[in-house]
């Protein structure tokens, strides 16, 4: 009999790390946009250099939540403080387990008195279905992601949504508006009037300069999209295929992938039988060359994903008491690790090397080939001292990077060594073929990496880490 539910899932496999590392899934797709427009490095370039359209209609769950007891949702399983959360802004918002290890994070939209929307990856929107639905007065919609692989039949979503971005983005939204624009504050949300339709706009960025996130009913999908692109002509405005938009956050510093910390809480084991044996939970494809015994081991708090800042004990929520115990000193910090060019040349020229050295495949500009990616950061001891978390080539900075968590004692401009490849060969991933490992040298380096997005961006999670 197949299991019916997570926890049977994980109570047949024994071990939830060899379950996972050895999922079938593959790496995270970003459905139904096209890979490519014209190409992945002028899409990337377009960001830093003139504006870029990113569609964001596909790839994300819209969560909505509504009710008199919405808000009081949020307070109970988010770290963030809900006690200054005025209708028409947002927040980022981060729930963690009773262990205190991050289950995921999105964006947490008020849209109006008792009406939310979050909108983000499906570990968060599970919990707080799950959550929801056991004493508390909402309703509560799930708008789920485009199907990873929709093989050419039609693909519908309640909602579109674009974010235009780059530092001529502002000149395009008010070439859209027929005038000037005055900018709200940042994650604050307004209206806006694009080909005769009023639609809703967050001021957001995720490239650097400033930029707004825009939504609105899916059948106006493409008359928006159009419009867009047409006001963006003279303007070097770019739209951005999925393969670029995946390592814009190599730049910008969001880890935008941890494995959600919902394994091992014996709290949490009603929410383990309630998740589907088919759920993201189940199939996530753990990836690296870390692995423990202990699916405890890949649990990251806020402060090793650089939201330290968003945790607030101002009310009661799940996983408190967790993080109140911390010794928050002592936790690993994000960083950006710049790897060693050399290094990087003799992975990629072994695959026009015939009998050669076969090391795991590092594609461009997407380097990750699980859902949640963990590779070993060791020092020159060999000693652990750290995760690397993201891995990617950055066109702009001309730059292998990744995203990590490393020791407090571990200073920028030290020298490490991230281990590429998975032990014994690699796992049984359908997106690892054999091979064997590389040590590669990198330098430990700001998040964000980028030095706009680091000095110029609002103060937050992507301000520069200090040595």
């Amino acid at each position: 009999m197949n299991a019916k539910n997570l926890q049977e899932v994980l109570d047949r496999a024994g071990n939830t790390v060899e379950l996972l590392r050895n999922s079938q899934l593959g790496a995270y797709i970003y459905p139904v946009v096209p890979a490519e427009f014209t190409n992945w490095r002028r899409e990337t370039i377009a960001w830093r250099e003139t504006a870029v359209l990113f569609d964001q209609s596909h790839h994300m769950v819209n969560l909505f939540v509504s009710g008199p007891d919405a808000l009081k949702l949020f307070t109970d399983t988010g770290i963030n403080s809900t006690a200054k959360f005025p209708v028409n802004t947002a927040k980022q918002f981060v729930p963690v387990s009773p262990e205190g290890g991050v289950i995921g994070d999105g964006i947490l939209f008020h849209l109006a008195d008792e009406e939310f929307v979050f909108v983000g990856r499906a570990p968060v929107a599970n919990w707080l279905s799950f959550k929801g639905s056991r004493g508390y007065d909402l309703d509560i919609r799930l708008d789920q992601r485009s199907p990873s692989r929709p093989y050419g039949l039609p693909v519908r979503r309640d909602l579109w949504r674009f974010q235009i971005q780059g530092p001529r983005a502002w000149d395009v939204i008010e070439k859209i508006n027929g005038g000037k624009v005055e900018p709200v504050k940042f994650f604050h949300m307004d209206y806006l009037t694009i080909a005769g339709e009023r639609v809703r706009t967050l001021r957001h960025g995720m490239a650097g300069a400033p930029g707004l996130e825009i939504w609105g009913p899916y059948d106006s999908y493409f008359k928006i999209r159009d419009a867009i692109l047409e006001a963006g002509q003279e303007f070097g405005l770019e739209p951005c295929g999925s393969r670029a938009y995946s390592c814009n956050t190599l730049e910008s510093g969001w880890i935008p992938s941890p494995l959600p910390a919902v394994y091992t809480s014996e709290e949490l084991r009603p929410y383990r039988e309630w998740l589907g044996a088919d759920s993201y939970e189940a199939t996530n494809a753990l990836a690296g060359s870390y692995v423990s015994d202990d699916i405890r081991d890949y649990y990251l708090n806020p402060w090793e994903l650089g939201y330290g800042s968003f945790v607030k004990f101002d009310h009661d929520f799940v996983g408190r008491d967790a993080l109140e115990s911390l010794d928050k000193d002592s936790q690993r910090r994000k960083v950006t690790l710049a790897w060693n060019s050399e290094d990087v040349a003799k992975l990629l020229s072994t695959i026009v090397e015939p009998g050669g050295a076969r090391y795991q495949f590092f594609d461009l500009p997407n380097a990750n080939y699980g859902s949640s990616n963990f590779d070993s950061v060791l020092d020159a001891d060999g000693t652990l001292v750290g995760l690397s978390l993201f891995t990617g080539y950055s066109t702009n900075e001309h730059q292998v990077l990744s995203l990590a968590t490393v020791n407090p004692d571990v200073p920028l401009g030290a020298e490490v060594t991230v281990m590429w490849g998975e032990p014994g060969g690699g796992s049984r991933k359908t997106t690892v073929q054999p091979h064997e490992q590389l040590p590669v040298r990198a330098v430990v380096s700001p998040a964000p990496y980028s030095k706009i997005a680091r000095e110029d961006y609002h103060h937050g999670w992507r301000t520069a880490v200090k040595a």
